[in-house]
């Protein structure tokens, strides 16, 4: 009973926490419309990976080292992964030719309907989970505690992370955003003018009101990230079922996301192998997730795994980026 009443005193907190965090991100980073440089972009990286891993050390301050373990790897899993759905984001502005003063805004109302979404996906799933366990039975000598969802989860990460080795980068770069379900839905419930006004989202043309192109490339940055929440959303499931360790993680990973995407949109190649990182750790998450049932791994195996498989991942990056620009 004294956890559940912790836990509504840290909700309650973190609500204020990101509201404040919000309003510094819109009043301070999306001030005005301007081109996001390398500098600035990594200086707030810093920051916000930074307060992220700050909540970690509260989390084990109050929590113990179980949940701290817990919210390190989701919030490593929610970050690597969002990462991926960062390198589509770079693709959407590049299709619509979105001017790099606007990109800004466009992420900062697509990472707020992010918060959204996953507190509505990670509050119905952790319910839905509970509900959806099966009697205990025994099969070869060994206990099975078998869950419907978590066990489907596991299944579709394995086929995700299988999928995601084989992407070819060339097919995804010439992928027709103007066939996605976020355009579809703004030409169906508005006039379009497919050109940018500033920073408007809505303009008049002889007395008629228009939705401008702008908000045409949010509505898909709003459906590739939903697309997007369908792979972490479960991914973190096989880390813990308390929901505030993963609305929190999850919320502290994706809180810094406009600024990391300005970072690696400016520095794409020095990212090579991230891919195969993202790849392997979804197959480590959705065989974790299948074996859940007989076998629970320890959240600090969990945690070692995901960060090894990043460290591996962007030190082979680097190194192959000093090769290639060292011949160069």
């Amino acid at each position: 009973m004294e956890y559940l009443k912790d836990e509504g005193y840290a909700l309650i907190g973190f609500a204020i926490i990101v509201l404040a965090l919000l309003a510094i991100d819109l009043l301070v980073f999306n001030k005005e419309a301007h081109k996001v440089s390398t500098k600035e972009a990594l200086n707030w990286s810093i920051v916000w990976i930074g307060i992220g891993l700050l909540f970690g050390l509260y989390v084990y301050w109050d929590f113990g080292l179980e949940k701290a373990s817990q919210y390190y790897s989701a919030f490593l899993i929610e970050k690597a992964l969002s990462v991926d759905n960062l390198f589509v984001f770079i693709l959407v502005f590049k299709f619509f030719k979105v001017p790099d003063k606007y990109q800004h805004k466009v992420l900062f109302y697509g990472i707020l309907g992010a918060i959204i979404m996953r507190a509505i996906f990670i509050f119905f799933g952790v319910t839905l989970i509970e509900l959806t366990f099966i009697e205990p039975f025994y099969l070869f000598g060994i206990e099975l505690h078998i869950n419907i969802i978590l066990t489907m989860f596991g299944i579709f990460l394995f086929y995700a992370g299988i999928k995601t080795w084989k992407q070819d980068e060339e097919v995804e770069d010439k992928k027709d955003f103007s066939k996605s379900l976020g355009t579809k839905l703004i030409h169906k419930l508005f006039r379009v003018d497919p050109k940018y006004h500033g920073e408007k989202f809505f303009v008049r043309i002889n007395g008629k009101r228009f939705a401008t192109q702008l908000l045409v490339v949010v509505a898909v940055i709003e459906f590739t990230d939903l697309l997007f929440a369908v792979d972490s959303i479960p991914a973190i499931f096989a880390i813990s079922n308390d929901p505030v360790i993963l609305y929190t993680s999850n919320i502290f990973a994706i809180l810094g996301l406009r600024a990391l995407y300005f970072l690696l949109a400016n520095s794409f190649e020095m990212f090579h192998y991230l891919q195969h990182g993202l790849s392997f750790i979804l197959i480590f998450i959705g065989f974790k997730m299948i074996i859940s049932a007989a076998y629970h791994f320890p959240s600090y195996i969990s945690l070692s795994v995901v960060f090894g498989i990043l460290l591996i991942s962007i030190i082979a990056s680097w190194n192959r980026y000093k090769s290639l620009h060292s011949n160069s």
